[in-house]
């Protein structure tokens, strides 16, 4: 992922208002290690229920031009009772189950004006550009060759941008 700027990030989001852009608590931007990341997500540690999620979009059909960041506000639910294994939608990760959550955005424009929203189970932590890089299970990859395990890990990372693209492009949606 290409780094971004505080400024970069503020305005890339589509589903705020100015006072909520303004409110966002920005991560230190200067550890974040940006080429090992398919989209940026992060936590407001002031708002323990609100994430953020930002992901540079490529020149396709649909989307911003020159790959410039389309980002959005998560609300994450609150959680009762044990936490129970699910798969993320996003890296789709088969080990990694027990901290999967329900995250809600609404919708840009006036379709989140007027309450319409999205949801969708994603890594508690964001951790999923690191979930999908992480080697094969012999179970997955049906031999031990490592060309093969890189052909599972490049699918992975192209499923998790088409997933998150997908996630934000629903979001960014009015009609």
């Amino acid at each position: 992922m290409t780094p971004l700027t505080e400024q970069q990030l503020r305005a890339s989001l589509v589903n705020t208002t100015r006072s909520e852009r303004q409110r966002m608590i920005v991560p230190d931007l200067a550890e974040i290690a940006w080429d090992r990341l398919d989209y940026l997500g992060w936590r407001d540690r002031k708002q323990p229920l609100a994430a953020y999620v930002v992901m540079t979009l490529d020149d396709e059909p649909g989307t911003k031009p020159d790959g410039e960041p389309v980002g959005v506000l998560l609300r994450a639910t609150e959680r009762t009772g044990p936490r129970r294994a699910a798969l993320c939608a996003w890296c789709e990760d088969v080990v990694e189950t027990r901290d999967v959550q329900l995250y809600v955005a609404k919708r840009g424009g006036a379709a989140g004006r007027k309450g319409d929203t999205v949801g969708t189970l994603i890594c508690g932590d964001f951790r999923c550009s690191r979930n999908v890089r992480r080697r094969p299970t012999l179970a997955e990859a049906g031999r031990d060759d490592a060309g093969v395990r890189e052909q599972i890990v490049a699918r992975r990372v192209e499923a998790l941008r088409r997933n998150t693209r997908r996630f934000l492009e629903e979001v960014r949606r009015t009609a």
